[in-house]
């Protein structure tokens, strides 16, 4: 399986082309990009975003995906904005969290990327049926918008009513949106029902992953290992699925201070645990 990584584990930082040479020499074979403007400023296009294309254009390793925006300014929200939602009922509110993904989509005019991972709503979002529409008016907008720039929308099960496995699954037949696949978080599925049955309801869906571990009561992101996930099994169901998916790290970096061995150390640990699930 291919070892992949985003980039949110410099999150709090400016991305620049250094650190995608960090991920590279770490073992990353292909790369997400976290769109945080105040780790890519997607907006800025003539510099920011044109000086990460230029690494990938030089570069063997491709961009795989983007994480779409989850807020619209430089702070993560702290100013008091509100989230990028598209489960939002307000209409106004709902454009304005399209438009703000489209900046980030439009990426891919200078680095082309396989696929934006996209959430439903918000942390703890409850389910509400108004909500589940205009989710599906915005995926349904966001597709047409993608499709052009050769991007595929992959839905992300986070910890919230809306993106439970059974929901995913009955939005994505409701809407007949054939080619919106699912991005397996496997953090979250260890925190709200057991990593073996959400895959098990996902997984002819399943086109990438986010790969991070936690005790099952918080979302950590902490590295494999670090907590209570059982990595020999999830990988190993992970190689079942009808497109095996990357294994992608979506991993908690602020408190590294040596960030390419621990990255190495993860890439072998879960290829071991590749090894082992294939002989089991």
């Amino acid at each position: 399986m291919i070892k992949a990584m985003s980039t949110y584990v410099y999150v709090k930082e400016r991305l620049h082309p250094g650190m995608l040479d960090g991920l590279a020499r770490a073992g990353a074979e292909a790369i997400e990009i976290f769109a945080a403007r105040g780790h890519l400023d997607y907006a800025n296009r003539r510099q920011h975003v044109h000086e990460i294309a230029q690494w990938f254009q030089a570069s063997s390793v491709p961009l795989h995906s983007v994480h779409a925006p989850m807020f619209a300014d430089y702070d993560w929200g702290r100013s008091g904005g509100p989230p990028v939602n598209l489960a939002e009922p307000d209409r106004k509110r709902r454009i304005e969290a399209m438009d703000e993904i489209k900046r980030a989509l439009e990426i891919a005019e200078q680095v082309p990327f396989r696929f934006l991972i996209q959430h439903l709503g918000v942390p703890n979002e409850e389910f509400d049926d108004r909500k589940f529409e205009a989710a599906m008016t915005s995926i349904e907008h966001l597709r047409a918008f993608a499709k052009p720039l050769g991007v595929r929308i992959l839905l992300e099960n986070i910890p919230n009513e809306l993106t439970t496995p059974d929901r995913l699954v009955e939005f994505i037949a409701a809407s007949h949106f054939e080619d919106v696949g699912v991005c397996f978080d496997v953090g979250h599925a260890n925190m709200l029902g057991g990593v073996e049955a959400a895959f098990e309801t996902l997984k002819s869906h399943i086109r990438s992953t986010h790969i991070h571990d936690n005790g099952g009561d918080k979302d950590a992101h902490l590295w494999p290992g670090e907590g209570g996930i059982n990595w020999q099994q999830a990988v190993g169901l992970l190689r079942t699925a009808p497109h095996v998916p990357p294994l992608l790290l979506e991993v908690e970096g602020e408190q590294q201070t040596d960030l390419a061995r621990r990255i190495g150390e993860t890439f072998r640990m879960l290829a071991e645990a590749e090894e082992k699930a294939a002989v089991s």
